[in-house]
């Protein structure tokens, strides 16, 4: 628990450190573990009043709020520390990096163990509330602004409100969040049921024209590019409830003969949905007659949406 050991400590877990003396004076995460210990060393000695003024003595300086009677591992590293709050049952392990606005809070009026238990090796992102006893397994990782409520598995991304588990078992652990890639559960539970709507519609449909005459069929049929979009209409957006038509996400839909190739837009370069709306497309255009192969190209070219909007103004006006 030396100094030199915190000095490495920050340095291994924030780029942005480019000195020791910079470490050793602009690092208010730093200052306030360092107090902490001195706080919490006097907790132990029944010195209370005392540790509580060491204490709030640091959260003025610092704006980070460590209860004296909460205990940090080694190698705690508070990164900014602006609104971190840590109570006063509060166990945090090891390795953990905190980023800053974290609230390590207590769900109880009664002197229990009302605050989390941390565990070695823990990530909690900016903003994130873990409330009540509960624990946050080894090697876990709390995604931005979650709110937690119940304890989370060992090597687990958790995010949302309440956290919900993102990924159970990530194949790398790099000891970093990746703020900019979580995953979004309840986005892939939606589509999840999107896609089994779709296979219920499919089966409905087979059985609804099995007993229909072949002749009859072929007089009733649209051409396939209307039969396509017709199709296409039924591929919903996740994200957004619409249909990726009437988005105008459809850009270009080509018939050669028995092959189709739909040329699409998406609404971000990174679409996380870009593999399941794909897809979602391909089934869709099989579903028509005569097509048996199905190509879907993702453009490189943002979503336009004035172009969206011009679209569903021509819409309500017709």
């Amino acid at each position: 628990m030396g100094i030199r050991e915190d000095i490495r400590t920050v340095f291994e877990k924030d780029p942005a450190a480019r000195s020791t003396l910079e470490v050793l004076c602009c690092y208010p995460g730093l200052h306030a573990v360092w107090i902490h210990r001195l706080s919490h060393f006097l907790w132990e000695k029944h010195f209370f009043f005392s540790a509580r003024l060491l204490s709030h003595i640091s959260r003025t300086f610092t704006g980070i709020e460590i209860h004296p009677g909460a205990k940090l591992g080694k190698r705690v590293f508070i990164d900014h520390g602006s609104g971190v709050v840590i109570g006063e049952t509060a166990e945090v392990g090891d390795d953990v990096l905190i980023y800053m606005g974290v609230v390590l809070g207590g769900t109880a009026l009664e002197r229990i163990k009302r605050h989390p238990t941390v565990e070695k090796d823990v990530v909690l992102g900016s903003g994130s509330i873990v409330l009540g006893p509960i624990i946050i397994g080894r090697g876990a990782k709390v995604g931005a602004g979650s709110v937690v409520i119940r304890s989370v598995p060992p090597e687990a991304t958790v995010v949302g409100v309440p956290a919900r588990i993102a990924e159970p078992q990530p194949a790398i652990s790099t000891g970093q969040l990746d703020h900019n890639k979580l995953p979004d559960p309840m986005l892939s539970l939606v589509s999840q049921m999107l896609d089994r709507l779709s296979r219920l519609e499919e089966q409905t449909h087979a059985q609804k024209y099995a007993p229909l005459h072949r002749t009859f069929l072929q007089k009733t049929v649209p051409k396939k590019d209307e039969q396509i979009y017709s199709q296409l209409k039924q591929v919903i957006d996740p994200e957004v409830g619409i249909d990726i038509v009437k988005m105008g996400m459809v850009k270009e839909v080509i018939v050669d003969g028995t092959n189709v190739d739909v040329n699409l837009v998406l609404t971000t370069n990174i679409c996380p949905m870009a593999e399941y709306l794909k897809d979602q497309v391909k089934r869709k255009v099989l579903n028509v007659g005569g097509i048996e192969k199905v190509s879907v190209n993702i453009l490189d070219e943002p979503w336009n949406w004035d172009r969206f909007k011009e679209q569903t103004r021509d819409q309500q006006s017709t």
